[in-house]
């Protein structure tokens, strides 16, 4: 547990708190709780006045669920006997089968607006590169078969590249959260990223209008930039990437 006086994260609220980090980012815009904003959208916190603050109202969380198949443990041979099924897509996560709807229109947008700043960039900055969108699979041993919704395998990871699926971490992996994936993009994927040494994962969440950047920092994820609403994030380990998240949200 944090100092009482001690300014700390929205993460490290989140985790004091048992709440998720979306509803800390939720709380901040709507000034729910008192914060020190330290520069530009860097916002800091002091638990003992955040737990003040919130004693006049009841917190609730989302559960979030989703559907999962049997206690079998799946492999990648598996998967691929799976039969079709319009409307949903499937995920095998540390050998257990899951199974969501695809994604809504808003979903798509974003993709596709990140998409096309990403490929603008990387198209100067790593030719040899390539960006990919969902539905692709990424294979990790035989356990983890994932579908990030956007991802970038460096020119120097060509060989990962096979006819049907990505076999190997890429350089950077994006997922873009809704109320049925938030929780396992922010947990389950993420700590199966981190394992694969996956080097940049970011996390994108167009409800709450914000955009989360993590680095591998001596083998553990730590986040490195973060925006929200109009902010324009400037990514440290990419030179000249920045990202104008309202361009991300326009009609939305």
């Amino acid at each position: 547990m944090p100092d009482k006086n001690e300014l700390i994260t929205a993460h490290d609220l989140a985790d004091s708190l048992n709440l998720s980090v979306d509803t800390i980012w939720r709380y901040t815009r709507e000034k729910k709780i008192p914060y020190v904003e330290l520069g530009p959208k860097q916002y800091r916190y002091q638990l003992t006045d955040v737990i003040h603050s919130l004693t006049k109202s009841t917190i609730y969380e989302k559960t979030t669920q989703y559907n999962s198949d049997t206690p079998k443990k799946y492999t990648y041979e598996d998967y691929l006997k799976l039969p079709d099924q319009p409307g949903y897509r499937f995920e095998v996560l540390e050998g257990v089968l899951i199974k969501e709807p695809s994604p809504n229109v808003m979903h798509q947008r974003v993709s596709r607006r990140l998409q096309r700043i990403l490929e603008d960039y990387f198209w100067q900055a790593d030719p040899e590169g390539e960006i990919f969108d969902a539905p692709l699979d990424v294979t990790f041993h035989q356990i983890n078969v994932v579908q990030p919704d956007l991802f970038y395998v460096s020119g120097d990871q060509k060989s990962m590249v096979k006819d049907t699926h990505i076999d190997g971490a890429p350089k950077l992996v994006i997922e873009i959260l809704s109320p049925s994936t938030s929780h396992k993009d922010r947990l389950k994927k993420l700590r199966i990223y981190q394992n694969a040494q996956v080097q940049h994962y970011w996390l994108v969440n167009h409800e709450e209008r914000t955009l989360e950047c993590f680095s591998l920092r001596e083998g553990i994820y730590a986040i490195i930039a973060t925006g929200m609403d109009e902010d324009v994030v400037a990514h440290p380990d990419f030179t000249g990437l920045s990202i104008p998240l309202k361009e991300l949200w326009k009609h939305i």
